[in-house]
């Protein structure tokens, strides 16, 4: 039996986890030419293989109806917004995703960038190098409200950081949180209304779905305080770009900090690009060595069960 491994970090932190696999009797391609694969090679690779260990390639109908041998496919991370579910459900084609294989790095990026967004630290460092010296006054993180929408794992280990430097933190799900995780993590639990209210820093940790796209856009803005900083490290979509456009120009928040667009790369003349209290980075909140190691054994774990039962 065939596995596919398209996400190009397996080639450097799963070669373990490959050997295993190999050993366990399958036979394994992995991407190791340090670029992602084109659609056309997604496809002649794809269409013999058993199981799939995808990262952002596309795995729709069409795609998946080609590969007539699949049985298994395992996100490389937890979004399963790129692969067509009703399609694999309806041909049984299981599909997993490696959950907390990356929650602590992308809690630990956003508690990074609420530090960057706080003391300046983008515009001060580059000043400095720049050859300037106007010693830009920031803030302090201590004593702010913390705003977590989406209390999974990666919002969990959020609190709990927030919590060491003293935060206030707010946390709604759509979900009920029981009381024990609420005192656990020292969150109150509010609703979403509260949040935009209260909170001076809010950040999404919700899947990109019909009920979330877009579930931040001009009503949720102007409820939000002016001094409010907005924190993006879910998926592109569930902000709407336009209405944020509109908030960071007119003042009604202070400034968003992404990691996730809705079109990655954003194009070279995207307006919020040219805003100095837009902060975006390359949808990297994930990619530490750890989480790499960690998400390349949890999807070799999965694959090996659905296909040998071990």
């Amino acid at each position: 039996m065939k596995v596919l491994i398209t996400p190009r970090g397996f080639a450097k932190y799963g070669q373990k986890e490959i050997e295993r696999m190999r050993n366990a009797g399958l036979e394994v391609h992995y991407n190791d030419t340090g670029l992602a694969y084109t659609h056309e090679e997604f496809k002649k690779l794809g269409k013999d293989a058993d199981a799939i260990i995808v990262g952002v390639d596309c795995l729709d109908a069409k795609m998946m109806s080609d590969c007539p041998n699949l049985k298994v496919v395992c996100k490389f991370g937890v979004g399963t917004d790129n692969i067509d579910l009703d399609y694999a459900k309806a041909h049984n084609i299981y599909v997993g995703r490696c959950v907390g294989g990356n929650s602590r790095s992308v809690a630990e990026h956003v508690v990074a960038l609420m530090f960057a967004e706080a003391k300046n630290l983008y515009y001060a460092i580059n000043e400095v190098k720049d050859h300037k010296w106007t010693k830009p006054t920031g803030l302090e993180i201590y004593g702010k409200r913390l705003g977590i929408i989406g209390f999974g794992m990666i919002g969990k280990y959020l609190a709990d950081y927030a919590n060491g430097v003293g935060m206030d933190i707010y946390t709604y799900d759509a979900f009920p949180i029981s009381k024990e995780e609420a005192q656990k993590h020292h969150v109150k639990v509010a609703s979403l209304d509260e949040i935009y209210a209260e909170c001076d820093y809010i950040s999404l940790h919700v899947p990109l779905l019909d009920s979330t796209k877009n579930m931040i856009s001009t009503k949720e803005f102007k409820s939000m305080k002016n001094s409010a900083c907005i924190i993006n490290a879910a998926r592109g979509g569930v902000v709407d770009e336009e209405a944020l456009y509109e908030a960071l120009t007119t003042g009604e928040i202070r400034s968003a900090c992404f990691d996730v667009y809705s079109s990655e790369p954003p194009k070279e003349n995207d307006k919020l690009l040219a805003l100095e209290n837009f902060y975006l980075t390359p949808h990297t909140a994930a990619r530490t060595q750890e989480a790499e190691t960690r998400t390349c054994e949890i999807s070799a774990n999965i694959v090996m069960e659905q296909l040998l039962g071990k």
